[in-house]
């Protein structure tokens, strides 16, 4: 119910990105993707893994833009299936493939344990891929250190990661003393199914105690307000228009009621009105985040992979997950009675380098 929703609302790049006023929505979110291909340095015959990839809207993309061949992984049975006959539809078939997973227990895996239903069989990805990258997935991940090795472990040594994270802002926005700050970041783990939020450093000691080299860090979304930008959120607020009207404060009011009654006619099914509500009260949440500058969605991090050897899980320090722990005691009060859905750029030369990426053309086959 979640994936059609997100497609219905948005399209099928389940992200937010960086926007100028000269851009549409859409070219925005392509140029967020062309982003990665550039620094990872995607092109013909780079292998690349696309960690939790949701229904493929961005390696389609990128694969069409790099000419890159694209592994993703999601935990989402249905995602696979609907992202894979993607694919085939728009020609991307032979450069772009969806396995079932979990991104805490890759192919190859020696420890852990899978969720119930899926089998890797004897797939093995240690050393495979060249190149990795994640899209807003791993905020979801409830041990970074851990989601992050894996990644490690699957790349060749020297090998690149780049994403973007879904991160609170203490040296911006972000007060854990506040009330509202408070309520705002649990607001969006809630309606996001998300475990606690980290912060810049935490994600940058994970990666570091997986067995990275941090290469960049720095938040896209640091011109938010910037007059030249139309803040990443503007979307959730909607345009009365043909194509915006439904994320809109009256169109989401229009949709939840629509879905409600066909739920009552048992047209759809039992849930879709819970998460019509949830999805519209974050969308309430993320964008108070937006405007006090406490969040962002695309805290952006490029990575490479020591040359010691692959990384195993197992062998990650504790520490990051320490530091982490102790973040959450100090930093969060007791979350309040909702209780957790189970759903599943700098300084304008960085904004100039954003910006920039050389169009490479999918080669023929």
């Amino acid at each position: 119910l979640v994936t059609d929703f997100y497609e219905y609302g948005w399209c099928q790049s389940f992200h937010f990105a960086p926007r100028y006023k000269n851009e549409t929505f859409l070219e925005s979110i392509k140029r967020a993707e062309y982003h990665l291909c550039s620094r990872l340095g995607m092109r013909p015959g780079v292998r690349a893994l696309d960690v939790g990839c949701g229904v493929g809207g961005p390696m389609r993309n990128m694969a069409a833009f790099s000419g890159a061949s694209i592994e993703g992984i999601t935990i989402n049975e249905y995602q696979v299936r609907v992202g894979n006959k993607y694919h085939e539809d728009v020609g991307v078939g032979d450069l772009c493939h969806t396995t079932r997973g979990d991104f805490q227990n890759l192919p190859g895996f020696s420890d852990g344990k899978l969720w119930e239903g899926i089998d890797y069989g004897d797939a093995d990805w240690t050393g495979t891929f060249d190149v990795a990258y994640e899209i807003e997935a791993t905020c979801h991940s409830p041990d970074k250190s851990r989601v992050f090795s894996e990644v490690a472990r699957c790349l060749k040594p020297g090998g690149l990661f780049a994403g973007y994270e879904w991160v609170v802002l203490p040296d911006r926005g972000y007060d854990p003393s506040d009330p509202e700050c408070v309520a705002i970041k649990e607001g969006i783990e809630v309606g996001n199914g998300l475990p606690t939020l980290a912060t810049p450093d935490l994600v940058k000691a994970a990666l570091e105690k997986a067995g990275f080299e941090i290469l960049e860090t720095y938040d896209a979304n640091q011109g938010v307000h910037d007059r030249h930008e139309i803040p990443w959120y503007d979307t959730l607020n909607g345009k009365m228009s043909l194509s915006g009207f439904r994320m809109t404060h009256i169109g989401r009011i229009c949709t939840h009621a629509m879905v409600t009654l066909l739920e009552k006619c048992r047209i759809a099914p039992k849930g879709t009105t819970h998460v019509s509500a949830m999805l519209n009260a974050t969308a309430l949440d993320l964008v108070a985040g937006g405007k006090k500058e406490m969040f962002t969605p695309s805290f952006f991090f490029l990575a490479k992979k020591k040359n010691d050897g692959p990384v195993s899980s197992s062998s990650s320090s504790r520490r990051a997950e320490e530091e982490e722990e102790q973040q959450h005691e100090e930093e969060d009060p007791p979350l309040s009675s909702v209780s957790l859905v189970d759903a599943s750029v700098g300084a304008a030369e960085r904004r100039r380098v954003h910006t920039s990426h050389a169009v490479s053309k999918r080669p023929r086959r």
